[in-house]
């Protein structure tokens, strides 16, 4: 098999790579938010609900949730799962939402109480402050660990193979399997690496883009 074959094959896989990249990144992000808002609810029982909810996701592998998401509502309800990518997306979108979460809590709750002190002193209402005083500090300084955590989505997206999405790594395997070449399988490296990259100048030029508050 020609080195221009394995491209394009590869290429496929990767097609179905940055689908499920960019659908887990547009829908975990704002989700992300909502679950923040839930953990740090002043309702008790929302609260503890939200954390619970986080502390179960962050704490078992995205695989096995994957794994879950597409055969338990088959095994457990009997309605089974019509579309592999859907699961796909779905344990996705929930996993990254929960550790997204986490890092807009921890960026609202690093802006000094004395900033919102001050917006209600001026009159000003919870969402105004929070829309008009807070929200540039907090995505200035989330803006790196979320970065950290869009690199790695990249290399996630190799997880959903356990379920059969082809992928660019299972487009790889399926290479390997059918014309027993191995280089092909190294050779993904080099797309990850050039996505990888291209993401890594986007959020250093976000970053520097930020920098003119430096508090």
């Amino acid at each position: 098999m020609s080195f221009t074959a394995v491209t394009l094959k590869l290429l496929e896989g990767f097609g179905t790579t940055c689908l499920i990249f960019f659908i887990t990144l547009v829908a975990s992000l704002p989700l992300g938010l909502v679950v923040c808002f839930g953990s740090m609810s002043r309702f008790k029982p929302l609260r503890w609900l939200t954390r619970a909810f986080i502390w179960v996701i962050r704490g078992t592998p995205l695989m096995l949730q994957v794994i879950i998401v597409f055969y338990v509502p088959g095994l457990a309800f009997g309605i089974p799962m019509q579309s592999r990518m859907a699961a796909v997306l779905a344990a996705f979108i929930i996993n990254y939402a929960a550790y997204f979460s986490e890092i807009y809590r921890g960026g609202i709750e690093s802006i000094p109480k004395g900033q919102y002190e001050a917006g209600q002193v001026l009159g000003m209402t919870d969402r105004e402050i929070f829309f008009r005083v807070v929200l540039l500090q907090v995505i200035k300084r989330i803006v790196p660990p979320m970065g950290n955590e869009i690199i790695t989505l990249v290399k996630d997206t190799s997880l959903a193979r356990v379920i059969a999405v082809s992928e660019l790594i299972q487009a790889a395997q399926n290479i390997v399997k059918q014309y027993a070449l191995l280089w092909p399988l190294f050779y993904t490296g080099v797309f990850y690496l050039l996505f990888s990259g291209l993401l890594t100048l986007a959020l250093r030029a976000l970053e520097k883009k930020l920098d003119y508050y430096k508090g």
